[in-house]
């Protein structure tokens, strides 16, 4: 098994811990204050840093690190949809739950967003109720809102309309 380290950086929305492998990122999740990180962080978790940092002051829309969750092929596949959701943008867990054939599992993509573990990368802050209601989110939804307000802000595409 290959070694899991962590790298923290310092975000307008509090620490974030980068968690992964030398070849892959494994987690990003949200913390009050930093935490220590690994002696020597595994390369890729510093790639994951800048590109991360370069997200929160506007200059970066998608990522390149590679990523590896476990999950069941459900979540996969819920994971999957939410990694289409374009930035700026919003989606519903009824509309993953259509595009993942069924809209009655709306409830079960609400579950297998909950679970991702890779937060900003694989965008379950996009996400939201039928209506727009902002719902659950595991950084907490004040933060879920500040990322969308991000997006929208740094990411709409502001060219006149011809």
């Amino acid at each position: 098994m290959e070694t899991e380290h962590v790298f923290f950086i310092e975000s307008p929305i509090g620490a974030v811990e980068i968690k992964g492998t030398p070849e892959h990122i494994t987690g990003i999740n949200f913390f009050e204050t930093s935490g220590v990180s690994s002696a020597k962080p595994h390369q890729i978790l510093k790639i994951c840093g800048n590109q991360l940092q370069e997200y929160f002051s506007g200059k970066r829309k998608k990522f390149t690190v590679p990523l590896k969750q476990t999950g069941t092929d459900f979540q996969q596949q819920v994971w999957n949809q939410l990694s289409k959701i374009p930035f700026g943008h919003l989606s519903s867990y009824e509309e993953i739950a259509v595009r993942l054939k069924d809209k009655k599992n709306a409830r079960a993509v609400g579950s297998a967003n909950g679970r991702n573990q890779i937060s900003i990368i694989v965008p379950c802050h996009r996400v939201v109720g039928k209506n727009g209601d902002l719902t659950g989110y595991a950084g907490g939804l004040w933060r879920k809102q500040w990322l969308i307000e991000h997006e929208q802000y740094y990411f709409m595409d502001f060219s006149p309309r011809k």
